[in-house]
């Protein structure tokens, strides 16, 4: 009986994200550092990585919900683009700031201080 196809789910904003450890974080951060050298064959990331075959499709689709493509070619899977603009797709684990520590980092003028102080200011204005 054939299968029938596997429907991808929409790209995710980054709003959107789970949560993701810190050990998690630092594994895609490696994993991304280890295709920018080149493709790589599963078995090998799988090693490099310290990750069973579960967990290794679970990063993918979290890469790939970040807008971060890596596909698999001749066995081997790559990274489309470069991995500087990938890292800065990756999520960020939770820093467990107080809210006012939020606030002193909000006061910039970058598109991250405008992101951190729309969320300070929902959380003050309770919307």
């Amino acid at each position: 009986m054939a299968r029938k196809p596997r429907q991808r789910r929409p790209p995710q904003r980054a709003e959107a994200y789970k949560a993701v450890t810190a050990e998690r974080a630092g594994r895609l951060y490696r994993l991304l550092k280890l295709l920018g050298a080149g493709p790589q064959t599963r078995t090998k990331l799988l090693r490099q990585l310290h990750l069973d075959i579960r967990g290794f499709y679970r990063d993918l689709e979290l890469l790939r919900d970040a807008h971060i493509e890596v596909p698999l070619h001749g066995q081997r899977y790559l990274l489309t683009g470069k991995v500087g603009d990938a890292i800065a797709r990756l999520p960020f684990p939770d820093p467990h700031l107080t809210l006012g520590q939020a606030m002193h980092l909000a006061k910039g003028r970058t598109s991250a201080h405008r992101k951190l102080k729309s969320q300070v200011n929902r959380i003050i204005r309770g919307k």
